[in-house]
């Protein structure tokens, strides 16, 4: 399996240890859904949000350490955060697509 970075950030704070917490795991490709699941439930936070890069855009998927979810507003502005100020901090603007991964 390859090495998943995985960032836990709190949103709507700017204090640590407060506000919303997720995981944001930004990946090259999808992992099968078993495993996003797996590393979900590891993460045992309320929502764990993967990102994959197309081209230009993203796509991303939410997941509840028992289930895959069809949005998570707190998570997707977590991922923003990681990918304009640590990923990409030249990047103006952002666009995903929700759920374009799946794989059922």
């Amino acid at each position: 399996m390859p090495r998943v970075q995985i960032f836990q950030v709190d949103a709507f704070t700017r204090t640590v240890f407060s506000g919303n917490p997720a995981a944001i795991c930004p990946l090259e490709g999808w992992l099968d859904d078993a495993t996003l699941q797996a590393i979900t439930a590891e993460n045992n936070l309320a929502e764990t949000a993967f990102f994959v890069r197309e081209g230009a855009d993203y796509q991303i998927r939410w997941f509840t350490p028992s289930m895959e979810v069809d949005l998570c507003g707190h998570a997707t502005l977590a991922s923003a955060i990681v990918l304009l100020t640590t990923l990409e901090p030249m990047r103006s603007e952002g666009h995903s697509e929700r759920g374009a991964g799946r794989s059922e």
